[in-house]
């Protein structure tokens, strides 16, 4: 069954979405919005276990990777080229759920996305007032991939120090990590035609300058 993107885009109007690359800055804005305007929170890989549930080998066969790989070791020693290919395929599945997830909380309340959602699919469900973009250089995403408390990436850290050889495996990762937040890839966001921020200082505190550039665009502004 197909829901028109109309229909769709009609009971998504209280959904607000920032997508982006790594290290952009998109969880923490998610979190700074959501509490200064009361708005639900969905945080990135929300809802995770409900969906691991449901999935299948025939129907989502890459988020059902989660459900058939041998550990983490295995996981975290994937070749960039398949790490890539598995992530855009993750996109285009997990995004169903999340729809769905959305229309479901969002009916009443305003609700704040750190979305995976491709620029495509929110162009035909969402408006530009609705969504924004958030992008940082490649080597800042790579290189301050883990210098977050984020609890996912903490345990992906302490997964590549139970390797046999922790060092090779963070290196592999990090290639990985690099391909999905690519040239390519920043690129399509900065010409997605959405509202974009870019990070250029990790050093420099910008939070309440890109709250207040984000509420504007929003029209969220008290």
């Amino acid at each position: 069954m197909n829901i028109s993107n109309n229909i769709i885009k009609h009971y998504l109007k209280n959904a607000y979405f920032i997508n982006g690359t790594a290290f952009a800055g998109k969880s923490t804005m998610c979190a700074m919005l959501a509490k200064k305007y009361d708005m639900i929170h969905c945080e990135e890989n929300y809802n995770m276990e409900m969906i691991l549930s449901v999935v299948t080998e025939k129907d989502q066969p890459n988020m059902n990777y989660f459900n058939s790989k041998r550990d983490w070791q295995e996981f975290l020693n994937r070749t960039p080229d398949e790490y890539e290919r598995w992530i855009n395929g993750n996109e285009r599945e997990v995004m169903e759920f999340e729809i769905a997830e959305l229309i479901r909380i969002s009916s009443d309340k305003k609700t704040i996305v750190d979305t995976n959602i491709p620029c495509d699919v929110l162009r035909e469900i969402s408006d530009y007032g609705r969504v924004a973009i958030m992008v940082s250089p490649q080597q800042m995403s790579v290189d301050r991939f883990f210098d977050r408390e984020d609890p996912d990436k903490q345990f992906l850290l302490s997964e590549i120090q139970k390797t046999e050889n922790p060092q090779k495996t963070l290196n592999n990762f990090r290639e990985c990590i690099a391909r999905i937040n690519s040239k390519k890839y920043y690129d399509e966001f900065m010409k997605s035609g959405f509202f974009t921020i870019v990070r250029k200082d990790s050093e420099l505190d910008t939070r309440e300058e890109t709250l207040k550039a984000l509420e504007k665009h929003f029209g969220l502004e008290k």
